[in-house]
């Protein structure tokens, strides 16, 4: 069940034109800025200031531009396919009757979920890492206003930010899935999810409803970047919280989901 919902998410022209979306956009602003190859990003700090000095310097940049918008769309695009499109196509019904249970079903779904959001935030690294070799050449991690790291230390910091990255991108594309599965069509649940990240995204600059940020998952997405501040230290502890109460809750919601309606509803 696994290596068919996989074979046929990913082989879509959708899937493919998704990815080559998120690869795009790493490598168009690599060449955007090749001529400051080494040099400081105008007078910009943090991560995009020192985007153009490495090629792990880019592909984190590139990370923290996508994560906070287009990467949790991208996600949750499969994500609500991988929940509806046996509904939609009339085959959901078949497949129980093969017989596939509900729960082997689900784990199938889940696995296959896991599987191309991490695709999808590995293709985001993957092409600014290749795309700042080619442009700004391997150098060690530069963070403006500290020295340069390390390479045990790069490693570190690099590994934790991408874990944490696909953990927030888990968590959205168990919402997409959950809303895949309640509401008739894909798209629809596309829609929600979109509304829901440009939603939260408005409340989490409210600085006045920070009772309200604190329970949107959202607001942690971006606390990995501190990680290569001068400082080099982030909190993600409740980040790490929040995201794994969101897929707890959004996974439960979608066994309901699967276990009490009609399979072709």
């Amino acid at each position: 069940m696994l290596r068919v919902e996989l074979i046929t998410q990913l082989l879509r022209i959708r899937s493919l034109v998704v990815l080559a979306c998120l690869a795009a956009v790493p490598v168009l602003s690599g060449f955007s800025y090749a001529s400051q190859a080494g040099h400081r990003n105008g007078h910009q700090t943090g991560l995009f200031g020192a985007s153009p000095y490495s090629a792990l310097n880019h592909a984190m940049a590139s990370m923290a531009f996508i994560e906070p918008l287009l990467l949790p769309i991208m996600v949750a695009l499969p994500a609500a396919a991988i929940a509806s499109s046996d509904r939609e196509w009339g085959t959901l019904r078949y497949l129980y009757v093969a017989p596939v249970s509900r729960a082997r079903l689900l784990a199938a779904k889940l696995g296959a979920l896991a599987v191309v959001t991490a695709i999808a935030t590995m293709c985001v690294l993957t092409a600014g890492l290749l795309a700042g070799v080619a442009i700004y050449g391997w150098h060690p991690f530069h963070i403006i206003g500290a020295a340069n790291l390390t390479g045990g230390e790069t490693a570190t910091r690099v590994l934790s930010a991408t874990g944490y990255c696909l953990l927030c991108m888990l968590s959205i594309a168990t919402i997409a899935f959950a809303m895949g599965l309640l509401l008739p069509r894909g798209i629809e649940a596309l829609g929600a999810v979109v509304v829901f990240v440009i939603a939260a995204g408005i409340l989490n600059r409210a600085h006045a409803l920070h009772a309200v940020q604190v329970v949107l998952p959202v607001h942690y997405w971006q606390d990995w970047t501190h990680l290569f501040d001068p400082s080099g230290t982030a909190h993600l502890g409740t980040g790490i919280v929040a995201q794994v109460a969101t897929i707890t809750l959004a996974t439960c919601a979608a066994v309901l989901v699967l276990v009490r309606r009609d399979p072709a509803a």
